[in-house]
C-alpha cells in the first residue's frame, strides 16, 4: 500500500469479510496461519494473503514460531476502537457470521485440549521425569525457591500442578496452598503423592482460562512448565494475574524461545519457548510489572523465570489540619 492517505488504507484493509473475520478471531485469540484457515474454511495461501494485508495496515501482528506463524491483534488502541465501532455497526448477518466462526474456533480449541488431555492421561506416571529431560529439576527448583525467597508466602496457587510437585515443595511456606489441574488424572496423583508427603493443599479441577477461583484470592501464583501449552498465553496470564492481591506475584517458569519442532507432535508443546519481551509484555497488559528472574541454560533448552508483581493500592493522604 503507498496511498497518501495512511487513514484510507487502514479502511481499505478492513474493507473484506475475510478480514473482518480474521480480526474477530484474532480478538478471541491468537492463531496459527493453519488454525486461521481451518476455522475460515479457505486456504493457507488466501488466508495469507489477506493477513498481509492487515499487518501491512498495523491491524494485526505476525510472529514466527518454528516452522508455524501466529498471529494477534495490532495496536491495542486501534483494536479497541475498532471493535468497538464493529460492534455498535454490526448488522444481524454479520453476528451471524461470527458466532459460527466462534462455533468452528471453539471446535478447534477442543479438539487440541482434548490431544493434549490425552497425552498428560497416557504420560501421568512419568511426568516429573520427561519435566526433568532438558534441564535438571533440581536446578529449577532452586531457582523457583529463589525467587520466592523464605519468607511466609501467603496464599499459594498453583496453576497446572500435574502430581503436585510445586505444592508439595512451597506449601509448608504457605498460609493455604489450591493445586489446580484440567487433568482428573494428574490430580489423582498429586492427591496420592501430597498425601504420603503429609503436604495440607486443596486440589481442584479447573481450566487455566477460567480458574474456579475469586479475584484476588492470592498472594503468590506460579505456572511452572505450564505455558508452553497455552494456545492464548496472554489469557492465561492475564487470568492468572486476576487471582492476585494487591502486591501478590506471579511466577513463570518455562522454556526459552528454541527450535526444537519435534516437541509439538512428541510432547503436545502449543508453543516453542517464549521471547522475554513477550512475557513482559502480557504482565503489563494484565497490570503486573515484570522482570526476568533469572534464565538456567542446560542442553539445547533454557528455563526462563518471569515474575510479574501486581501494583498496591495507595492510600490517600490525609490533609493536615
Amino acid at each position: 500500500m503507498t496511498s497518501a492517505l495512511p487513514l484510507a488504507e487502514l479502511f481499505q484493509a478492513l474493507a473484506d469479510p475475510t478480514r473482518l473475520r480474521i480480526l474477530a478471531l484474532l480478538r478471541e485469540m491468537e492463531l496459527s496461519v493453519g488454525e486461521l484457515a481451518q476455522v475460515l474454511a479457505q486456504s493457507q495461501p488466501r488466508v495469507s494473503r489477506h493477513l498481509k494485508l492487515l499487518c501491512d495496515s498495523g491491524l494485526a501482528e505476525r510472529r514466527k514460531e518454528g516452522s508455524w506463524v501466529f498471529l494477534t491483534l495490532g495496536q491495542a488502541e486501534l483494536s479497541a476502537a475498532l471493535f468497538a465501532l464493529t460492534d455498535q455497526a454490526a448488522d444481524a448477518a454479520t453476528g451471524r457470521a461470527f458466532a459460527a466462526d466462534r462455533a468452528r474456533l471453539a471446535a478447534v480449541r477442543r479438539d487440541r485440549a482434548a490431544a493434549a488431555e490425552r497425552y498428560f492421561a497416557g504420560h501421568a506416571e512419568v511426568w516429573d521425569e520427561i519435566r526433568s529431560l532438558h534441564v535438571a529439576e533440581s536446578e529449577v527448583e532452586g531457582a523457583i525457591g529463589r525467587a520466592l525467597g523464605t519468607a511466609q508466602l501467603g496464599k499459594l496457587v498453583d496453576i497446572g500442578t500435574g502430581t503436585g510437585r510445586m505444592i508439595e515443595l512451597f506449601a509448608p511456606q504457605a498460609e493455604a496452598a489450591i493445586g489446580i489441574d484440567k487433568s482428573s488424572e494428574m490430580l489423582r496423583l498429586a492427591r496420592a503423592k501430597l498425601e504420603a508427603a503429609e503436604v495440607q493443599a486443596s486440589l481442584r479441577q479447573g481450566d487455566m482460562y477460567a480458574l474456579p477461583l475469586a479475584d484476588g484470592c492470592a498472594d503468590v501464583v506460579l505456572l511452572h512448565q505450564v505455558l508452553h501449552y497455552a494456545h492464548a498465553p496472554a489469557e492465561a496470564i492475564g487470568e492468572a494475574a486476576r487471582l492476585l492481591a494487591a502486591g501478590g506475584r506471579l511466577l513463570i517458569v518455562d522454556f526459552a524461545l528454541h527450535e526444537r519442532e519435534e516437541l509439538r507432535e512428541r510432547a503436545q508443546h502449543v508453543r516453542l519457548g517464549f521471547a522475554d519481551e513477550a512475557v513482559l509484555g502480557w504482565f503489563a497488559a494484565a497490570g503486573l510489572e515484570g522482570e526476568v528472574v533469572e534464565q538456567l541454560a542446560g542442553g539445547e533448552l533454557t528455563v526462563t523465570l518471569w515474575a510479574g508483581t501486581k501494583a498496591t493500592i495507595r492510600q490517600p493522604q490525609r490533609r493536615a489540619a
